[in-house]
């Protein structure tokens, strides 16, 4: 199947699995991924590690003056470097997770990671997974999908994931931190996350990823009427 060169943005709640969606369309349809969440997790790690996130008072200002010499670029296969070394493993961890929620908020933040974003996606033909994409970054993209599955569902996938990487989480906590995650991102001043009027909802609960990928080759080939 021969698809266009257009614009796939992906938006929905945390633990979704927008991300592996994503990249399972990338490997299928030869499309570049860019994971939009990579990079303010990044921004997450940069701030605790310089000791911005302890220094609430002052973030404004000390992690603004801070990114205009902050690099961080997508290496091989879309795994995140900080400069010459890839953070990748370090982002996904409790410690940030349990802080990038504020750090996204963070008006000046989402305008820097924005920016950044539009430059990657300039020649089209891209996938992007976040909760702003198709609202803020792209609204003009031509495929928009937001994705969605119980809190319950969410929440054994985001334990499983910490597991398999060597963590000791506490189901309650992971819960907890979903739940915080999710009211601050739908509630942020600057774009929250929320459905674009114009995306087709995926609620994945119940399904697997081939189920997922069959919903939308058949979604492009009616959108696009592709044989």
């Amino acid at each position: 199947m021969t698809i266009p060169d257009i614009i796939i943005a992906i938006d929905g709640y945390s633990s979704t699995g927008k991300s592996s969606f994503a990249k399972k369309i990338a490997r299928k349809f030869n499309f570049l991924y860019l994971d939009s969440g990579a990079l303010y997790r990044g921004v997450t790690l940069f701030a605790q590690e310089e000791g911005f996130i302890n220094r609430l008072a002052e973030i404004n200002r000390a992690l603004k003056d801070a990114l205009a010499q902050l690099d961080l670029h997508f290496g091989a296969e879309g795994k995140l470097y900080m400069g010459p070394r890839c953070i990748e493993q370090q982002i996904r961890s409790m410690e940030v997770s349990a802080q990038v929620s504020p750090i996204a908020a963070v008006p000046y933040v989402r305008a820097w990671v924005d920016e950044k974003l539009r430059e990657f996606g300039k020649k089209g033909r891209i996938v992007m997974d976040g909760r702003d994409i198709g609202t803020a970054v792209f609204p003009n993209a031509q495929l928009k999908i937001f994705m969605t599955a119980s809190e319950q569902v969410r929440a054994q996938r985001r334990y499983d994931e910490l597991v398999a990487k060597g963590e000791n989480p506490l189901l309650e906590e992971v819960v907890k931190n979903l739940r915080e995650r999710d009211y601050i991102d739908s509630h942020r001043e600057t774009n929250p996350l929320r459905r674009a009027e114009d995306a087709f909802e995926l609620d994945n609960s119940e399904m697997t990823f081939e189920e997922e990928l069959a919903w939308v080759q058949g979604l492009i080939q009616g959108k696009f009427g592709i044989l």
